[in-house]
């Protein structure tokens, strides 16, 4: 670590798990995170207990910290969507002697893609991306994690303007007779039903109920990680039906975004969710209905899609957003 620079502490903070790193400046504009940490949002009451707890065990003393919040971010009091932790940022910067600006989870996912190496992505289909340097390019931003995150990029000139998003409490949009069905079953419990609740970390435990109900089986109440597991185990079973299910949803969300953001240049999938289901996500389900768009299909056979597989991708994006 550079002594002569002086270290911003970032943070990316989700549903579930919490994420505090030292950022400083590398080489090639991409920064340089020191002292990785993750920590269960469940272990603390506050983000403030969770900090502070980063803060005593590495024994830094930043003066600056950017964190990204699994939230919207309109004023001084945010409530993370997912998880039970609100906070005041004025209140929270004095509580940690520190200067503090709040982001939206998915402005850090759009920040880190002009930083982001080859061997951070991994291509879903097979179309490159088109866009040369100088180019006036759109990007979205597509993560299933605890939540679901929509964002995007547009970079003109060399600069990068993020459009922030709660996109994924649009509406579930249903493309077909099946997914209907799926639909049905549950709209009893939800009344509204978003993306979100079906396309998530969350949200495949409810695709997995709605999966058993139409199938007219009992309730079999499993965890998103029981629920990959068997679907490992038995590839003709209901559990690998759901995560079937779940990359095609994906794919058809995908390309919305694209077609609302006008993404034309690519879509990247980042959050923990994708890269573990990403042997389905590859396997076809989620291109072809990606692509599958009536009139515009056309267009959207040309827009590449990559999961972002660099382990810490939320955090380096907030170290980007740090250091600007």
């Amino acid at each position: 670590m550079q002594a002569q620079t002086p270290a911003v502490l970032v943070a990316d903070i989700g549903g579930t798990n919490a994420r505090f790193a030292l950022a400083q400046r590398g080489v090639a504009e991409r920064p340089e995170l020191h002292n990785v940490q993750q920590a269960a949002t469940a272990d603390f009451a506050s983000l403030k207990d969770a900090a502070a707890a980063y803060l005593k065990q590495t024994g830094a003393q930043p003066q600056r910290a950017v964190f990204a919040v699994a939230s919207a971010v309109t004023g001084d009091a945010i409530k993370i969507t997912n998880n039970p932790w609100s906070f005041s940022i004025t209140r929270l910067a004095a509580d940690l002697g520190l200067q503090l600006q709040v982001i939206n989870d998915f402005t850090a996912m759009a920040c880190v893609l002009p930083v982001l190496a080859a061997g951070d992505l991994q291509p879903i289909g097979n179309v490159a991306s088109r866009a040369a340097v100088g180019e006036r390019r759109c990007y979205a931003v597509v993560g299933p994690g605890t939540g679901l995150g929509v964002g995007g990029v547009i970079v003109e000139n060399g600069r990068g303007v993020v459009i922030q998003s709660e996109g994924g409490h649009l509406g579930f949009a249903p493309g077909n007779d099946y997914e209907i069905e799926l639909l049905k079953a549950l709209l009893p419990r939800f009344g509204r039903v978003s993306a979100e609740r079906l396309v998530s970390g969350t949200g495949l435990v409810n695709l997995h109920d709605a999966v058993r109900a139409v199938a007219g089986l009992p309730e079999q109440t499993l965890t998103p990680e029981q629920i990959s597991e068997a679907a490992a185990a038995d590839a003709d079973g209901v559990c690998a039906k759901t995560l079937t299910v779940f990359a095609e949803l994906l794919g058809a969300f995908a390309g919305d975004v694209a077609l609302a953001f006008g993404a034309w240049d690519g879509v990247f999938l980042p959050g923990g969710v994708t890269q573990k289901l990403l042997p389905w996500i590859s396997a076809g389900g989620f291109r072809k209905r990606f692509e599958d768009k009536g009139r515009h299909s056309a267009i959207l056979q040309k827009i590449p899609t990559q999961v972002i597989t660099h382990p810490q991708a939320g955090l380096l994006g907030t170290a980007v957003q740090a250091l600007a």
